[in-house]
């Protein structure tokens, strides 16, 4: 899949710009702060009709202004298609492809699948359980549309069930309905979760190897969840009822699942260093990146943003010859340093655009 041409008007700093893009890559090159990336936020947009930022829709929308629209046009399985994506204040985002507007915005997750890999990756490790259900949630879905659909069943049945045990319902009967609901998605949801992460475990390491080099640590990915025992999730829900009803939210299910991320045997949110949790996490998404190749049958958009900081000049290098490789495809990359992004551009020895990025403002060099 190639990304060919975008438009943006009022997203985040971008009062106006219009780019055509190589189809191989394409280097954005500014200081912090001058909007390299919200470019690529605007794109991420396009794909999963939110800010990978994390910010709001209301806030995507430059000051001053009273929406914000992106328009592109892709080259996908061999035919041109066009999405637009509008935001206006109040009103529910509007996302068109060829021109006829999605009724479920859940339907267009994984048809223009992407992997974007940032500095804030490092929450990832680091953060809250939160942050690796999202990862799991987010490239499993790209690929897996009745697991999307377990996600949103589950997702409103939990809801449901903590409505009622903030408001003191004791009726079993109508736990046991909410609950088998909830158990019939869980069990989707653990099945799909678990094959995930026994397929990525391998390739994952051995993206972690070739960054880190020959002899390095040892890496492994384990999925914690309360359904590993064998249990199902209603007699895990009945069980754990009377606690429940004391804090007044649910306990155990997918919601509270988990992937454990080791470093020979270590946890690394207390046993890594700075530079081994850049790796861990950059391996992890060119990890991601050959799992969606292999099962949506497109290349995905690949999206660097300020990749090489806090990383030694060896383990730059191999990422430079990782990503300029002839497995990956188009790539959009970001940096303060043009040696980093001149580097990737002599590597591919292919077709390329280089932008300079000033206050939203993107000038070809």
């Amino acid at each position: 899949m190639i990304l060919k041409e975008i438009h943006i008007n009022g997203f985040k700093n971008i009062a106006e710009a219009s780019l055509c893009f190589s189809p191989k890559v394409n280097a954005l090159l500014g200081n912090n702060g001058m909007g390299k990336s919200n470019l690529l936020d605007a794109i991420y947009f396009l794909s999963f009709c939110k800010s990978f930022s994390g910010m709001t829709d209301a806030q995507i929308i430059r000051r001053g202004d009273d929406f914000a629209m992106v328009r592109a046009t892709y080259l996908r399985h061999g035919i041109d298609e066009q999405l637009s994506l509008g935001i206006t204040p109040g009103r529910r985002k509007s996302l068109k492809r060829q021109g006829k507007e999605y009724q479920r915005l859940s339907a267009h997750i994984g048809a223009f699948p992407l992997v974007m890999s940032s500095p804030q990756d490092v929450d990832i490790i680091r953060g809250s359980s939160d942050e690796r259900r999202r990862l799991m949630d987010m490239v499993i879905s790209q690929t897996d549309p009745v697991y999307l659909d377990a996600l949103i069943r589950y997702g409103r049945a939990l809801d449901q069930r903590n409505r009622m045990l903030r408001d003191g319902i004791a009726d079993t009967s109508l736990y046991a309905a909410v609950e088998m609901q909830m158990d019939i998605a869980a069990s989707a949801i653990h099945q799909s979760r678990a094959a995930w992460t026994e397929r990525l475990t391998s390739i994952f390491s051995r993206y972690y190897s070739a960054i880190a080099g020959d002899g390095a640590e040892q890496v492994e990915l384990r999925y914690d969840s309360s359904l590993n025992s064998g249990a199902t999730l209603s007699s895990l829900l009945d069980s754990a009822r009377r606690r429940d009803e004391a804090v007044r939210h649910t306990s155990v299910g997918p919601h509270r699942d988990d992937l454990e991320m080791l470093i020979d045997g270590m946890p690394m949110r207390r046993a890594a260093s700075q530079g081994q949790c850049k790796t861990y996490a950059i391996a992890l998404r060119l990890a991601q990146y050959d799992f969606l190749r292999e099962n949506v049958g497109m290349r995905p958009l690949l999206l660097l943003d300020d990749i090489f900081d806090k990383l030694d000049a060896t383990r730059v290098e191999r990422i430079m010859e990782l990503v300029a490789g002839a497995g990956f495809g188009q790539i959009f990359i970001t940096d303060t340093n043009r040696t980093h992004l001149d580097g990737i551009i002599r590597r591919t020895g292919s077709d390329y655009s280089l932008w300079n990025v000033d206050s939203g403002v993107f000038s070809r060099l």
